[in-house]
């Protein structure tokens, strides 16, 4: 009982942790799916180190690389009965279905309601019975997370999204104080921000289940710009130092909207394109309690726009590693915009702007700025005094080449 105590306040540890835990007490790969078919973790187990390629069935592959299976694939496998069952199901290989492999179904209850399936690829005899009841053990306390973050994460959805679009002041404290009793004693606990922007669907009811993100306590979209909309995602973490969970939701998200899209692709920097528009995503700084929720909205926020910016930032920026941007992304729209530096802007010479900008980035070395171009030191030089005649700004002196390359960097926001 004390042991189960810990691990419900815990949140049982993670969803990858469980898996791994029964692919290793059964010596089999294994993938945990909530009861949409939704894939949440999956481990692969192999006793020589090496995964065996035919454990990669095509059923397994499609699950792993989309993070769902087929509507076909689901009435399949829900013929044999594993909405109903209790205990494991064995299922044969049926190479026509795509399913090469025999599989080992574990219901995941929870009080006797089925919330999800731990999928084993396995070959005959299988596991023995008291292995099989030791991993229907480890499947319980997967039953007990996930009905956890059924009954907290959904609900959290409304009070999430109030904190991130109330005025700041007295509504937002508020807003803060409704989530803080919703999420009882997991408040105080470290966590930090995540922003996916733009999100690839106008429909803001169309975001993934917290559920098969590890770590994620409330997810919701708010509006991106005028017409958008963004993820926001709340995530717990073990340590406020440590950002790994945050970086791995906020990287299988990316993925979603990869998968999800058909105008998918891959932008600069390894940013999903959607439509000719980037997908990023941001990740604030860690922090405990949620009494600066809204500081680490805007962190996330201004990380996502300077991964959209400045592709080398991206996919997943943080906000600890963004430089200058963390300053550029705190200006105001028209603050960000300067007089001097405005005609060098024009679309007519974006090719002046992007070599000062590259001079500016090397320290004002001529010879590495030419070799970046691949042009001429002379070539370098005109442009460079094509530079000062449109802008007013002398190249020599350290606060003009700041303005401008401050200016020429907030441009890119």
């Amino acid at each position: 009982m004390r042991e189960n105590a810990r691990v419900t306040a815990d949140y049982k540890g993670d969803y990858q942790e469980l898996v791994d835990e029964i692919s290793e007490l059964l010596g089999a790969p294994a993938t945990l799916e909530n009861r949409n078919f939704e894939l949440i973790a999956f481990g692969a187990y192999d006793s020589e180190g090496d995964l065996d390629p035919s454990a990669l069935d095509p059923v397994r592959t499609r699950s792993i690389l989309t993070r769902r299976s087929t509507a076909a694939v689901r009435r399949w496998f829900e013929g044999f009965g594993i909405t109903r069952a209790t205990g494991p199901v064995r299922i044969p290989p049926t190479p026509e279905a795509g399913v090469y492999r025999g599989r080992i179904c574990l219901p995941v209850r929870h009080r006797g309601v089925v919330l999800g399936y731990v999928w084993l690829l396995v070959d005959e005899p299988g596991p023995d019975e008291p292995r099989l009841a030791a991993a229907m053990r480890v499947t319980a306390r997967i039953g007990a997370l996930l009905a956890d973050e059924a009954q907290h994460g959904a609900d959290l959805t409304r009070e999430l999204r109030a904190v991130l679009t109330a005025e700041r002041g007295w509504p937002q404290d508020m807003a803060v104080a409704e989530l803080r009793t919703a999420l009882g004693a997991r408040a105080e606990g470290p966590h930090t921000m995540v922003c996916v922007a733009p999100w690839p669907s106008a429909d803001p009811d169309d975001a993934p289940s917290v559920r098969t993100l590890p770590g994620a306590t409330a997810l919701c979209t708010v509006p991106w710009g005028t017409a958008d909309q963004c993820l926001a995602l709340l995530v717990r973490l073990r340590s406020a130092d440590t950002l790994t969970p945050a970086v791995s939701a906020a990287t299988r998200l990316l993925e979603r909207a990869a998968a999800g899209h058909t105008t998918a692709g891959a932008a600069p920097g390894g940013a999903v394109r959607r439509g000719g528009a980037g997908v990023a995503a941001g990740v604030a700084a860690g922090r405990s309690g949620p009494a600066e929720l809204g500081t680490a909205w805007t962190q996330a926020v201004a990380a996502a726009r300077a991964a959209l910016a400045e592709p080398r930032l991206g996919p997943v920026a943080q906000w600890a590693r963004l430089g200058p941007y963390r300053l550029l992304t705190s200006l105001s729209p028209e603050a960000r915009h300067d007089a001097a530096v405005g005609p060098l802007l024009a679309p007519a010479h974006q090719e002046l702007a992007r070599t000062a900008e590259v001079y500016l980035d090397c320290a004002g070395q001529a010879g590495r700025t030419a070799a970046e171009l691949g042009v001429h030191r002379q070539t370098l030089y005109y442009r460079l005094s094509r530079v000062e005649q449109l802008t007013g700004l002398d190249l020599d002196d350290g606060e003009d080449r700041l303005l401008l390359h401050m200016a020429l960097k907030a441009a890119r926001l």
